[in-house]
């Protein structure tokens, strides 16, 4: 009785655009109230949710990320970019997409690469002769690279959920999202032939080099905060703080794009963002408390392994499962509630949990992108200011694109294991 409770006032609240983190207090709530038991459980189990020191790399990642937003940087990956592929029919589709995998480097979240990248390129591409459907297309199919190749916020989350280092993570991250921007810009340059999309002009050695330099800075970032961590320099959380410094100091005296004025509100819209999403890890961590108290998780690993054991079919139910639960709930909301019991679903057919953990946000990135609320669909669509159903359609080709790459990254667990195999141990 509880338990359908605590569903359907989830499921109600959703429905009716209530936030998630709202939706998953007040569910929670409501069962707690109808089964007496003591509400002193909800700090201490929303405490206990954030109460964990990798978390708090999560602010500095997103301070990183806020810097490099107001300090130009998004202009100088797009420019560079577009020098490197610009030539090539479809040229600033592929810009596009190689921008998105140079931004995904600085930012970590797939709704900061949509919007960033896509204020420059989606109007850019429309006035060069692209559909504006496929420009949004584009930039929300690509968007979905920001939280594979490192750094990456819901793979904190991953990581701190199984135990596993958020090092690992990351790199395991490199090659399936290398993998993921090799296979947009194929489907990109398919359809720009088949369609006549226009080139631009080839750019000259020295145009190469000078947007080349302009962009290093941008660049360095990634690495510095890899190579950190690989060479044991810092932890994920030092790194956090490193890469804050760093993008404050570029921003402020190499692009320029940063003042004193500014800092306030950078900070500010840092501690909104850090603010919230701590609030969803607290909330969402109690309400996958109900669930374990309650036995769900084991009930639902039961009936996944019970329908068959076979690791090629529950590995495409976990698939399916991610897939429509990534379309509908927040990333992050939907980790801290299913991740444990589908790790262990996982774990028990052989997958290592470095592997799952990468398959399972790559799912719900694609699910980011996915009709009918998929997240980073609304946010092109506002920025081109389409009808979301023109872009739905749009995008259906890179869909198809990243599930093939989705399953390959399913059943070859060499693309997520090798690099942090090599690089790490075993």
């Amino acid at each position: 009785m509880e338990v359908a409770v605590l569903f359907c006032v989830f499921l109600v609240l959703l429905l009716v655009g209530i936030p998630i983190a709202f939706s998953l207090g007040i569910a929670s709530l409501s069962y707690l109230l109808l089964s007496d038991i003591s509400l002193t459980i909800v700090p201490q189990r929303m405490y206990g949710g954030i109460d964990t020191f990798v978390l708090l790399c999560i602010p500095g990642f997103v301070l990183a990320g806020n810097l490099m937003n107001v300090g130009n940087i998004t202009d100088h990956i797009v420019r560079f970019a577009n020098a490197l592929m610009g030539h090539i029919r479809g040229g600033l589709g592929l810009a596009n997409v190689g921008g998105s995998m140079i931004f995904g480097g600085i930012s970590g979240t797939a709704v900061a690469d949509a919007a960033s990248i896509g204020s420059v390129m989606i109007p850019g591409m429309s006035r060069a002769g692209y559909d504006k459907p496929f420009a949004a297309a584009v930039t929300a199919a690509s968007s979905t690279v920001g939280p594979i190749i490192p750094p990456s916020v819901p793979m904190i989350i991953a990581g701190s959920l199984s135990g596993v280092s958020v090092g690992r993570m990351f790199l395991a991250g490199a090659i399936p999202g290398l993998l993921l921007g090799l296979a947009m810009m194929i489907t990109v340059y398919i359809l720009a032939v088949k369609r006549g999309y226009p080139r631009e002009k080839r750019s000259t050695f020295k145009e190469l080099i000078k947007e080349g330099r302009s962009a290093f800075w941008a660049l360095m970032m990634t690495f510095i905060i890899l190579y950190g961590i690989i060479g044991g320099f810092f932890t994920p959380t030092e790194a956090s703080i490193v890469a804050s410094l760093y993008a404050l100091v570029i921003g402020m005296f190499v692009y320029k794009g940063i003042t004193w004025r500014n800092l306030p509100q950078i900070v500010v819209d840092t501690v909104l963002t850090s603010g919230s999403l701590m609030l969803l890890v607290g909330l969402a961590n109690l309400f996958g408390w109900i669930l374990t108290s309650q036995q769900i998780p084991q009930m639902i690993a039961d009936q996944i392994l019970g329908f068959s054991a076979n690791p090629i079919v529950v590995i495409l139910i976990l698939n399916l499962i991610l897939l429509v639960v990534g379309t509908f709930m927040e990333t992050i909301a939907a980790l801290i509630i299913l991740f444990p019991a589908l790790l262990g679903v996982a774990t028990g057919v052989g997958m290592d949990p470095v592997h799952f953990g990468l398959m399972a946000v790559l799912n719900l990135m694609i699910g980011l992108t996915t009709p009918p609320l998929g997240v980073c669909l609304f946010v092109v669509s506002g920025i081109g200011k389409l009808p979301m159903l023109r872009v739905a359609r749009a995008i259906v080709p890179f869909l198809i694109c990243n599930l093939v790459v989705l399953l390959l990254v399913s059943y070859v667990p060499a693309l997520s294991l090798w690099l942090p195999n090599l690089l790490m141990g075993d």
